[in-house]
């Protein structure tokens, strides 16, 4: 439409030219008669003519002349029409040339804006979107792609019992080869509950909009019938609950490995609570929720709970925010798995459980006692140091007074030199630590 609006009034100028060109030609009427009263309305065809007149006024033109008069015109509408078409191509020619340029320049400033906001987030998405770009889809939706199911039911083998990974409360968790490159991961959300579909659209509101290192990233989506599905990064390692709690009993996670997914944990955290205006509150965190990938760089999953805090002001503490459990609070439980090796609720009898929170608090304070709770697989590998201040940090994010909770970016500046420099901390090792 832009090339037609810029050719029409070229077209119309070109045939305006062309028209003057044709309009300022001489006279191809001549006069055969000697009337004088004639010749006298008649103005001269040309200087060679008009003086043929005065000489001779009563004698007719020779035709030999009207001959000659019309092969000239011929001649100079031919050289208008070529000049008109030559004009009007290398018009055409320039606009095309005009117009792929700008759509290319068009397209690199969309890819390099996109590379920048990326960049600003500390995070790309561009390695695992390249390998969707040759996928069959129907859409894009705030860089979000929309899936179709059949790519979905071919990638999970139609939802195979041996491509589970997990289940929640409103669906359950597939593998789904998409190609020789990527994994992915497929949440299914079946039911037409209020509750399934307030969770699938919290997860595409939040995760279009969030971009961090520690954040899961959400790669697609689709709805077919009642079934809604949401795509994810593949996580290798799982969830930090079936690390902890699954088969392995938390073997493969040495101190410094955990020290880690508790400093992304609090990353994630921060990053919402003091970078995201207004700020969100995830108010779901849990070792279920905390995802490891292959190198267990811990990634906060499943915003189907999360909501705006509604406070415009960036450091601001939400701990006493009421309708939900504190994040600080839940992330002291965390930090307590991570320390003990234990669920964050028990069962002692089939109508007894026991909080892991009440069960440790005694024990937190007491440096005598702090040793002995301390999960087996890790236990004497840490500085003591070390565990003291992870203890500490863990206490003061359950005090019942919210006043006296620490921030989120306080726990994270706590945690950070306990991590080495290899692993994202600042911690320097000078002596090898005794082996797990």
């Amino acid at each position: 439409m832009n090339l037609l609006a810029l050719f029409l009034p070229m077209w119309a100028l070109s045939s305006t030219f062309l028209f003057f060109l044709l309009d300022a030609r001489p006279e191809s009427t001549f006069s055969t008669n000697s009337r004088p009263a004639l010749l006298a309305k008649k103005e001269p065809i040309s200087f060679f003519s008009a003086k043929m007149e005065t000489q001779s006024p009563g004698l007719p033109m020779a035709p030999m002349d009207k001959v000659v008069h019309h092969q000239d015109l011929n001649k100079r509408i031919l050289i208008a029409l070529v000049v008109a078409s030559s004009l009007l191509g290398a018009i055409l020619v320039f606009l095309s040339c005009f117009c792929i340029h700008r759509m290319k320049n068009s397209k690199n400033s969309s890819l390099k804006g996109k590379q920048n906001f990326e960049a600003g987030n500390g995070h790309s998405l561009s390695p695992v979107l390249g390998k969707l770009n040759s996928l069959t889809m129907v859409g894009n939706k705030d860089s979000i792609a929309v899936m179709e199911y059949e790519l979905l039911e071919a990638a999970t083998n139609n939802f195979q019992e041996n491509n589970l990974l997990g289940e929640g409360g409103h669906g359950r968790v597939y593998k789904a080869r998409v190609n020789e490159k990527l994994l992915a991961a497929v949440k299914k959300l079946e039911g037409v509950g209020r509750n399934v579909q307030r969770e699938f659209e919290n997860e595409m509101n939040w995760l279009t909009k969030i971009q961090h290192q520690n954040i899961i990233s959400l790669l697609g989506y689709c709805i077919h019938d009642e079934a809604k599905f949401l795509v994810y990064e593949i996580m290798q390692n799982g969830s930090l609950e079936s690390q902890l709690h699954g088969p392995t009993h938390g073997s493969a996670l040495t101190w410094l490995l955990r020290m880690k997914i508790a400093v992304d944990v609090a990353r994630g955290l921060e990053y919402l609570h003091e970078h995201c205006n207004p700020p969100v509150v995830h108010r779901d965190i849990k070792s279920s929720n905390i995802l490891l990938d292959s190198n267990f760089n811990a990634k906060l999953s499943d915003f189907g709970l999360a909501v705006n805090s509604g406070i415009k002001a960036k450091s601001v503490k939400l701990s006493g925010t009421l309708g939900y459990v504190a994040p600080e609070y839940l992330l002291h439980v965390v930090l307590l798995e991570l320390l003990m090796g234990r669920k964050p609720v028990e069962m002692i009898s089939e109508d007894q459980c026991l909080s892991i929170v009440t069960w440790a608090m005694p024990q937190l304070t007491d440096r005598s006692k702090l040793p002995n709770i301390v999960d087996p697989v890790i236990k004497d590998t840490m500085d003591l140091r070390h565990l003291y201040q992870v203890a500490a940090v863990a206490v003061l994010c359950v005090q019942q007074e919210p006043s006296y909770r620490p921030l989120i970016t306080d726990v994270l500046h706590s945690l950070i030199p306990l991590v080495p420099l290899e692993l994202g901390g600042s911690l320097r090792i000078t002596e090898p630590l005794p082996s797990a």
